[in-house]
């Protein structure tokens, strides 16, 4: 069942691999981009789990391990891992691009241990298709999604289904029609993101949010919110969010001098890497191998919020964050 917590969980966001089955021009994992890809390591991902599951015990707090990629789900141990989270009692999420979802046994599974999936879904069929490399997808993704939502209906099941637009200035005309879309598949959240240059600059300048755009943005948005409410959906992001667009769509920096995202959220990127977020990966120089206990993990927050307000990555003089911001405007409901 779903329940809303006074003290938010810890969300744990694990980048397992990236390598992807897909080729999108705005993204740094596209299967066409050619650098040594890798993975993390099953045996210190386990042994990670145990540490949480210790962390969610001694603190009383609730633990969300979130998968991502590349496409997590390709990952050889993607299956023995997230068993073991489930038995030790974790909450956990997964980050997708749709395409193995066709598998009844991976709908089964997600239906039975995962709190939420997100699914990436930037326009509606062709422009999808074309935006991802993948012929034939948004097609798929019409039979899968709702196959997947209608499973975890039939096992009562905790399982949100999530979707997540990337939005660009040749597809914001067509965002409520996708929403309604997405509602039709049995999405009951959707969140959004403004297309980021940091991955891909030679696609950026010509795809990116104008002012303009983000104008229309602010005037749809009250009325779409309130169309997919009737139907059972929320449409997340708050005003310091669209804020944040807005000013990004302007080339207005916005420097962070004392960041408070590791309290919640932690990013670990498949060399083990620590930090707050994946814009600084590996600026903190905590990995995972230099935690061997509930007690050091649990400290590892405050250590990378002090680290940062006492030294700033290059990255903070001009925060991408979307969890820095009001991405996420509710709080996150986990099975209990």
């Amino acid at each position: 069942m779903l329940d809303q917590l006074d003290t938010p969980p810890l969300v744990v966001l694990w980048r397992v691999m990236d390598t992807c089955n897909l080729a999108c021009p705005f993204c740094a994992y596209d299967k066409r981009l050619a650098f040594p890809r890798s993975a993390a390591s099953p045996a210190e991902v386990s042994r990670v789990i145990g540490l949480l599951a210790g962390l969610q015990q001694a603190e009383g707090r609730k633990v969300m391990l979130s998968w991502l990629g590349g496409e997590p789900t390709l990952w050889q141990d993607f299956g023995r891992m997230t068993d073991q989270a489930a038995k030790a009692g974790l909450a956990q999420s997964l980050t997708t691009n749709g395409t193995t979802l066709g598998s009844s046994s991976l709908r089964a599974r997600l239906a039975d241990q995962f709190d939420e999936v997100t699914l990436s879904v930037d326009a509606i069929g062709q422009r999808h298709e074309d935006l991802r490399g993948w012929r034939g997808g948004f097609t798929k993704l019409e039979r899968w999604v709702p196959k997947l939502a209608e499973d975890a209906l039939a096992k009562n099941s905790a399982l949100r289904v999530r979707a997540n637009v990337v939005l660009m200035h040749d597809t914001l005309g067509e965002f409520e029609n996708l929403c309604a879309v997405l509602a039709d598949w049995g999405v009951s959240q959707i969140t959004f993101n403004q297309l980021g240059g940091r991955d891909r600059p030679e696609f950026f300048p010509q795809n990116r949010l104008t002012a303009d755009d983000v104008t229309k943005l602010k005037r749809v948005l009250p009325g779409l919110r309130s169309r997919l409410k009737s139907r059972g959906v929320e449409l997340l992001g708050g005003d310091p969010y669209i804020g944040r667009i807005a000013d990004s769509a302007k080339n207005v920096a916005l420097k962070i001098d004392d960041c408070q995202v590791a309290r919640n959220f932690l990013f670990i990127d498949e060399k083990g890497n620590i930090a707050p977020c994946a814009f600084v990966e590996d600026y903190f120089g905590i990995t995972t191998a230099d935690v061997q206990s509930v007690a050091q993990f649990s400290a590892i927050p405050g250590q990378l919020c002090a680290m940062q307000k006492r030294c700033p990555a290059d990255a903070c003089k001009n925060c991408m964050s979307t969890q820095q911001f009001s991405k996420f405007a509710t709080e996150i409901k986990l099975r209990v």
